[in-house]
C-alpha cells in the first residue's frame, strides 16, 4: 500500500501518534457494535490502519482494513473520472448540453442550458422531484435510470445553471447512464475497467442492483436502542449507484488516492484540474449550503460565498495555504469521509457501516499531525 512514491511504504504503526488514535478509536467503536476502519498516511509512512468493532452484526464478522464499506457519495468522484477520462479522449465535452444525450426531456430548453459542467459542479439548477416518501416501495430497487427519469420531467429550474450551488445526488445518476451512452458499456464495468483496475483494487465493486453479499460489511442504524440493517432493501435510492454505489476498503482507497496523484488513469494535470474550484461567469454565490466539515472553510469576497467544488471534489486550504481535498458519503447506515493533502502527502480516510461523528474523527487526526486546518 503506498500513497506517491514507487517504494513500499515504510511502517509507523507504533509511533506516539498511532498509539494515541488507537486509543482513541478503541473508545468510538465498541467491539461488539458496528463499526468501521480508519487509514492514515503520512509521506511514505503509514501511520495507522486498524479496523474496529463488526461488519455484520447476524455473523460477528470483525471489521479489518480489507472490508469492503458503502461509499455513498465518493462513488461520486468514480462517476466523475469516468467523464474527465472521455472528455479526455475527445468522445464527448464538459460543454456538452443534456440535450445531447437525454432529447427527451419534458422542456428542452432546461436539457439545452444544463451542460455536463454543471451536473459535475452541483450547479445545474435541476430540482430533485423524485417522490421517494410516496414510492418508497419504488425506490427500493430503482436504479440510476428510475432516480433520473423523474428530474427530466422538470418544468422549471431553481436557479440559472452555473450561479449557485446546490448540491444534487441525480445529477450523478444521470452522469453515470452519459458514461454508459459514451463509454459503450455499463458504467460499472467502465470504472472497473478504466479505474479499478489500474489502481490494483482488485476487491472494489458497484452496485448494480442487490447490493454485494461477500466480503462487504452490513450499513447499521439504531432504533429504540437496538442495531437494526439499514442498506440494500431497507434504504430507499440505494440502488441508484451513480450516485452512491462504490464499495472499496481504507486500502484500496490508498491504491485509488496513489493512482490519482500518479496519472495511473488520468493525468495528473487532469486530476489537478480537476481538484481546482469551479467558477462559471454567472455566479452569484451559495444559498443552500450547511455542513460541518471543518476540514475545509469556504471563502468569502465581498459577502459572496466562493465555489468549493472542482470537479465533483470539495477542495480548501489548510491554515498555512496547503490544498486539502476530500468528499464525503453517507448512506443507509454507511458513513464516510475521504480527506487529501496531497502536498503533505497526508491521506485520511475512514469508513463506518453505522452512523459517526466521521467528521470530528478527521479533527482528531489532523490535531494528531498538528495541521492547522
Amino acid at each position: 500500500m503506498i500513497l506517491v512514491c514507487g517504494c513500499n511504504p515504510k511502517d509507523s504503526r507504533n509511533s506516539p501518534v498511532a498509539l494515541e488514535l488507537d486509543r482513541y478509536f478503541s473508545q468510538q467503536f465498541p467491539a461488539e457494535e458496528p463499526g468501521g476502519a480508519v487509514l492514515l498516511i503520512n509521506g511514505d509512512s503509514v501511520i495507522f490502519s486498524k479496523g474496529y468493532g463488526l461488519a455484520n452484526m447476524e455473523t460477528k464478522e470483525p471489521v479489518t482494513t480489507n472490508t469492503l464499506f458503502n461509499l455513498g457519495s465518493i462513488s461520486k468522484t468514480f462517476v466523475a473520472s469516468s467523464i474527465l477520462m472521455l472528455h479526455d479522449q475527445g468522445k464527448l465535452s464538459l460543454e456538452d448540453s443534456l440535450f445531447r444525450y437525454f432529447p427527451t426531456f419534458k422542456n428542452k430548453s432546461i436539457a439545452q442550458k444544463v451542460k455536463i459542467k454543471h451536473l459535475l459542479t452541483h450547479t445545474s439548477g435541476l430540482p430533485d422531484i423524485r417522490n421517494v416518501e410516496a414510492d418508497t416501495v419504488f425506490y427500493l430497487t430503482a436504479k440510476d435510470q428510475e432516480n433520473w427519469a423523474p428530474i427530466q420531467q422538470a418544468d422549471s429550474l431553481l436557479f440559472e445553471p452555473g450561479s449557485e450551488f446546490q448540491y444534487s445526488n441525480p445529477a450523478f445518476n444521470g452522469l453515470a447512464l452519459i458514461v454508459e451512452q459514451v463509454g459503450g458499456v455499463k458504467w460499472q464495468k467502465f470504472v472497473n475497467d478504466n479505474i479499478f483496475r489500474p489502481s490494483a483494487m482488485e476487491s472494489s465493486t458497484i452496485t448494480d442492483g442487490d447490493h454485494p453479499k461477500d466480503r462487504v460489511s452490513h450499513g447499521y442504524v439504531k432504533n429504540h436502542g437496538k442495531w437494526i440493517e439499514d442498506d440494500y432493501g431497507e434504504e430507499p435510492t440505494f440502488p441508484a449507484a451513480g450516485n452512491g454505489g462504490v464499495w472499496s476498503s481504507v486500502e484500496e482507497l490508498a491504491k485509488y488516492e496513489k493512482a490519482l496523484q500518479t496519472g495511473a488513469f488520468l493525468s495528473v494535470e487532469r486530476v489537478e484540474d480537476a481538484r481546482t474550484p469551479k467558477k462559471f461567469r454567472n455566479w452569484k454565490g451559495i444559498r443552500r449550503f450547511s455542513a460541518n466539515w471543518s476540514w475545509f472553510t469556504p471563502q468569502v469576497y465581498d459577502g459572496v460565498m466562493q465555489p468549493f467544488i472542482g470537479w465533483s471534489w470539495f477542495v480548501g486550504t489548510t491554515a498555512d495555504g496547503s490544498k486539502i481535498v476530500g468528499h464525503t458519503g453517507t448512506q443507509g447506515g454507511f458513513i464516510a469521509n475521504y480527506v487529501s493533502i496531497p502536498q503533505k502527502k497526508v491521506l485520511i480516510v475512514i469508513l463506518c457501516n453505522s452512523p459517526r461523528d466521521v467528521y470530528a474523527f478527521t479533527d482528531k487526526i489532523l490535531g494528531a499531525l498538528d495541521i492547522d486546518h
